[in-house]
């Protein structure tokens, strides 16, 4: 069954979303920090009454912490039961992708466990990094105790 998924990017790097998980897209607006957490943790933000935790993806990917600017956003998603943002540097297309086209993430010798990424998709001549949320965000307590 074919799935669709909201690429993001970040640092020149496209990433699958699973739309399913999208709840929406909303402009960049500076985070309140919480103290003790992880460096990837931003703080929260006010969504409507809702205290919304803020993840900066590039730092949770390990590619360096975002200087974010007015151009960047916050895509909230649901993971399990928990409303969560994730900082990207710009929201660019909803993708089609074929069970086919959705590839293992290949073993580099390197990747801790848990994956944060499902899998791989080649999308448009682009390869899409599909992310694994539930091994994302804050629900995953051993994701918290590994980059803690």
């Amino acid at each position: 069954m074919t799935r669709q998924f909201i690429t993001v990017e970040i640092a020149d790097q496209w990433l699958g979303v699973d739309i399913m998980a999208v709840r929406e897209i909303r402009a960049w607006s500076p985070a309140t920090p919480l103290p003790n957490t992880p460096e990837h943790i931003r703080g929260v933000v006010n969504l409507r009454g809702v205290v919304l935790p803020v993840l900066d993806l590039s730092g949770r990917l390990g590619w360096g912490t975002t200087s974010t600017t007015e151009r960047h956003a916050i895509v909230v998603v649901e993971i399990g039961s928990q409303l969560q943002g994730i900082i990207v540097d710009g929201v660019n297309d909803i993708v089609s992708v074929s069970p086919d086209d959705l590839h293992s993430v290949p073993d580099t010798g390197t990747t801790k466990s848990p994956t944060l990424l499902e899998g791989l998709a080649h999308v448009d001549g682009r390869l899409v990094l599909v992310l694994a949320l539930d091994q994302l965000g804050l629900n995953d307590t051993e994701a918290w105790k590994e980059a803690a």
